[in-house]
């Protein structure tokens, strides 16, 4: 598909989504590349209409199934929001001739800075110490220290790590500059990873002090984390999820935590997002034990700034007939 074909401010562009990316980031370059049509939020059943007669898509978690590309005359390209792509009907888009591209890695940094913040606020009870100081125990105290709630360097910890991948190989150079032994786990078997040491799903359970999750999710990840993992892992073991939710079984983790069979957990992703008003956890109310943020963790300004950058690019490589972070 040539430039000179596509490319004109004849085209029309959609965001679907617009507000995934935050508010406080520019998407006007994707006006450079025809009419730009911005949506806030698009719910399921507003898809097809509001993308009927656009030229290029773009979108994060919008479904994009037959049924809708099947009232989109004029659709070219899909651009994804995201690395993830399970929602679009990508083999009907096959058949349709219709592009398919995705963003990966603009996130890594993101993720594994929050990671590691999570991991700390746990392991030094950072909550703890602040309520003590904002409640005026401090200041009505002898002692010009508190050691109520003792706490270890992280050069005296293992550190494991499920999910080698990119994200996971960062948090492991940052866990090791900590001085932590940092050992992990592959899923599949196949890692080519040397520069740790690779271990058993039951070892790196029973060893880990903090466990950090960097894994898809799939048939082979889902609940992986379950009630007989939680079992096998330390009563001191921090867990620390900013993979997919459903890696890690809610109702056995909230009872694990409940019950002392962990020490405590952080979480950025959950099995139900957002949260919803019975999940088990909301009645976690000791921030020693759980701390949960709203899936934000590959939400930095640079990362945010990044991925609409790299959206930007993959339309552009797309109208010049270059493949680029292509699916189909």
């Amino acid at each position: 598909m040539a430039l000179a074909v596509f490319w004109g401010n004849t085209m029309k562009i959609v965001i679907l989504e617009r507000n995934s990316v935050g508010e406080d980031i520019d998407v006007s370059d994707f006006g450079q590349f025809g009419e730009l049509v911005s949506y806030p939020v698009t719910s399921p059943d507003q898809v097809a209409e509001r993308i009927e007669d656009a030229d290029i898509i773009v979108v994060n978690k919008s479904p994009i199934t037959a049924e809708v590309l099947s009232k989109a005359r004029n659709l070219k390209m899909v651009a994804e929001f995201a690395t993830g792509f399970d929602n679009i009907d990508v083999e009907e888009c096959r058949r349709k001739g219709i592009a398919v591209a995705n963003v990966s890695g603009y996130s890594t940094d993101s993720v594994a800075q929050h990671t590691m913040t999570m991991a700390l606020y746990l392991l030094e009870h950072l909550s703890y110490y602040d309520n003590y100081v904002q409640s005026g125990a401090y200041a009505a105290s002898s002692s010009f220290s508190n050691f109520d709630k003792r706490f270890d360097e992280l050069g005296a910890l293992t550190w494991g790590i499920i999910g080698m991948g990119a994200i996971g190989q960062k948090v492991a150079s940052l866990a090791s500059a900590f001085g932590c032994r940092v050992i992990f786990h592959s899923v599949t078997g196949h890692s080519s990873v040397k520069e740790y040491e690779q271990v058993g799903f039951d070892e790196l359970l029973r060893q880990s002090d903090i466990l950090s999750l960097h894994c898809p999710l799939s048939d082979l990840t889902r609940h992986l984390i379950d009630e007989p993992a939680l079992a096998k892992m330390k009563k001191s073991a921090i867990l620390i999820n900013c993979a997919r939710g459903g890696v890690v079984d809610t109702a056995a983790l909230a009872r694990a935590l409940e019950e002392g069979v962990i020490g405590a957990a952080g979480l950025d992703v959950l099995e139900k997002e957002p949260i919803r008003v019975e999940d088990p956890l909301l009645k976690i109310r000791d921030p020693q034990k759980l701390i949960i943020t709203p899936h934000m963790a590959w939400g930095s300004t640079q990362a945010r700034g990044r991925l609409v950058q790299e959206a930007c690019d993959n339309i552009r490589a797309f109208l010049n007939s270059e493949m680029r972070n292509r699916v189909v």
